[in-house]
């Protein structure tokens, strides 16, 4: 299997070098950059644009080194015949910055428009599946679920006891295995409203704690957004924010009409401030709001 011509990567001819001072063409040059940029984008959809050349030798040379290859060519023939190697190649590449609440009007939006008539229908025995796509270390998720469960605690558990289901999946394993522990450094709970951080944390140290209540409901999962997906059920809610930025359009187009399709009628897609819904979505998505669009029902 070769990926050396999957990718159109622009030449750097007379620049590569310079970029990379200290560094043997040798061990990594313009030839290995483009083949594992072609390997990150079949594999994830992941776009690397010629200045990230240093960020690719920083963050694989560990790996090289430890492969006992030796040079970014004769890793990049592993990684080509690897599955694993693969992974880890993906997890290095992928890129995990997020913080709680962040782009507040969305969690406001879902609180004052869709948590009303979600819990209506779940005190009338329907069910709510929600999904954090691309859900990085959790900050996400959480947030979301605590918006969920509200400012009232009492009120929260009796909610948490419905039929609840809310998927986080992200590529990088590194990313689900923090997200999946629940556990933060209690400075980065600056960005939460007080009341959901009194009702649905806790202190231990110098770390804050998920509470069981809201990590109950959360089921992680690794899951690459350009593969097959295993749901059936539609969800009323998905969150994909800040991922897009990092594919080409024909892929973002791809996934947002993917995205579409996997809403209930009448549910919410939310993405990323700098991200927009364009191709076939724009069919089944309207825009409600920055970077909020409904399903429509038909």
């Amino acid at each position: 299997m070769s990926y050396s011509a999957d990718l159109a990567v622009p030449d750097l001819a007379g620049t590569f070098a310079d970029t990379m001072p200290g560094i043997s063409p040798g061990v990594y040059d313009e030839r290995d950059f483009k083949a594992v940029a072609a390997i990150i984008h079949k594999e994830a959809g992941i776009m690397l644009p010629p200045g990230k050349a240093m960020l690719v030798y920083s963050r694989l040379a560990p790996l090289v080194r430890a492969s006992g290859r030796g040079t970014f060519s004769g890793y990049i023939q592993l990684i080509e015949q690897d599955a694993g190697e693969r992974r880890k190649t993906v997890n290095a590449l992928t890129t995990n910055h997020t913080f709680f609440y962040r782009e507040a009007h969305h969690f406001e939006h879902f609180a004052e428009v869709v948590r009303p008539r979600m819990l209506q229908d779940l005190a009338h025995g329907e069910s709510a599946r929600m999904w954090s796509a691309g859900c990085s270390s959790g900050e996400e998720v959480f947030s979301l679920t605590m918006t969920l469960l509200g400012p009232d605690r009492s009120q929260g558990v009796q909610i948490a006891r419905r039929d609840i289901r809310i998927l986080a999946s992200d590529i990088a394993d590194h990313a689900l295995q923090k997200a999946s522990e629940g556990r933060y450094d209690a400075k980065d709970a600056s960005g939460l409203p007080d009341e959901l951080r009194r009702n649905w944390t806790q202190n231990s140290g110098n770390q804050m704690v998920i509470a069981q209540e809201a990590r109950s409901l959360v089921q992680f999962k690794r899951l690459n957004l350009q593969g097959d997906w295993p749901m059936r059920r539609p969800f009323q809610v998905i969150f994909c924010r800040n991922v897009m930025i990092y594919f080409d359009q024909p892929t973002k187009d791809r996934l947002v009409a993917r995205f579409a399709q996997a809403l209930a009628p009448g549910g919410y897609l939310y993405i990323g401030h700098s991200e927009r819904v364009s191709g076939p979505a724009e069919d089944l998505l309207e825009s409600v709001g920055p970077t909020i669009y409904h399903r429509r029902a038909r």
